[in-house]
């Protein structure tokens, strides 16, 4: 069963029911946690474990406020200090969690439009065979969009694009603007066709906000026009598809697809593998998969990030960091479900370290303050049931 909701979350297509492993502390001082924090950071060593069970069992906006007090205690900025004291993925994962939801992955997101790479232009039909390979990246690679594997930046534009699927309000926050017209900019110059019209589409169209009131005429209009566009013609009316798919509410596109089926033979995700190919291809089945189960398409990353020995630690902290106080729980559920083994003993078998330490902390549930946390190799003890073997 998944776990009860707990509160709503505001992701710009109206409230829904969130599934956090991160809940605000009770009996919350920030003050106590800002001294102990300096405090830690001030040890011979950094007391690393302190500073992990604060910022890891509090929620945003009590991480918030402790930053707050922290900056009265210390004359100093918490994140500065934390990159002093701090190093590695631990230091990312603990400054990604002085963000907002909205602000770490649109930071993400920001970060990913200035990574170096050969432009995509080079790589397009009739480009001269010398452009074929650059930087050890073929043509096939460098033209694959592929959630979460980070091969060129185009990658992580479409991965933290779908990351912003839940969070549109950021459209409309301070400074959002400037940082539209980079994306704006960055995707227009290193894509063309179609495949810079959808991710373009995703950037600029406002999203249909979800209704209580259920549009079956308008449901059974686009199911219609998505076959028409697509499976029935010859050639594929791509700019149909994009307007659908940048348009409407999640709601609204899971009964689209679900009514697909009585108009074509093929699924949506079928009918996308016949109808386009490359780019386009990988993006449009991506988006189906956030539209489908969101919860689902995060497990399956996090599968994905951990199938070898070790991690993909960007991938794993990037999700864990941006789900923690939206929907980790259910994540958690549909990992175990996909894989027939928990989040947790996963974590556990593929990281080491502090980094472990923190991610473990994350993804396990408790709205009580923790007791000190007992780490004997990779099993931990809060005083409640090991979430490794969860349901």
């Amino acid at each position: 069963m998944f776990p009860t909701p707990h509160s709503d979350f505001d992701c710009g297509r109206g409230k829904e029911p969130t599934f956090p492993s991160v809940l605000p502390v009770a009996n919350f001082d920030p003050a106590r946690d800002a001294a102990r924090i300096e405090t830690a950071i001030k040890t011979k060593g950094v007391d690393e474990q302190t500073i992990i069970d604060i910022l890891t069992r509090r929620s945003y906006e009590q991480r918030a406020h402790i930053a707050f007090e922290y900056e009265k205690i210390a004359k100093k900025d918490m994140a500065t200090a934390l990159k002093g004291a701090l190093s590695g993925s631990v230091e990312t994962l603990m400054l990604g969690l002085l963000k907002s939801p909205t602000q770490y992955d649109a930071s993400e997101l920001k970060a990913s439009m200035k990574m170096k790479r050969p432009s995509l232009r080079s790589y397009a039909p009739g480009a001269a065979k010398s452009s074929q390979r650059s930087n050890g990246f073929t043509k096939k690679a460098s033209t694959t969009i592929y959630i979460f594997k980070f091969v060129k930046k185009t990658n992580l534009v479409l991965q933290n694009v779908c990351l912003l699927l839940q969070h549109e309000n950021i459209k409309v926050s301070h400074g959002f603007p400037v940082f539209k017209k980079e994306l704006e900019k960055d995707v227009a110059g290193d894509t063309s066709g179609d495949f810079a019209k959808l991710l373009m589409a995703l950037v600029q169209t406002k999203r249909d906000e979800p209704s209580n009131v259920v549009d079956y005429e308008k449901i059974d209009h686009d199911a219609r026009a998505l076959y028409e566009a697509g499976v029935k013609r010859k050639g594929t009316d791509v700019v149909t598809w994009i307007a659908i798919m940048s348009e409407r509410s999640v709601p609204h596109l899971q009964r689209v697809f679900d009514r697909y089926k009585s108009y074509s033979p093929y699924d949506i995700k079928e009918s996308i593998m016949k109808e386009v190919k490359g780019d386009l291809e990988k993006s449009f089945l991506t988006l189906v998969e956030c539209f489908e189960n969101r919860q689902l398409y995060f497990a399956s990353r996090l599968s994905e990030a951990m199938k070898s020995k070790g991690a993909k630690e960007k991938v794993v902290t990037r999700i864990i960091v941006s789900r923690c106080e939206v929907d980790l729980m259910k994540i958690r559920t549909e990992f175990k479900r996909q894989n027939g083994k928990s989040l947790y003993h996963t974590i556990s078998d593929h990281t080491k370290g502090d980094y472990q330490k923190a991610l473990l902390s994350l993804t396990t549930e408790t709205s009580e303050e923790p007791q000190d946390i007992v780490f004997v190799g990779s099993v931990t003890s809060r005083g409640h049931t090991d979430p490794r073997a969860e349901s």
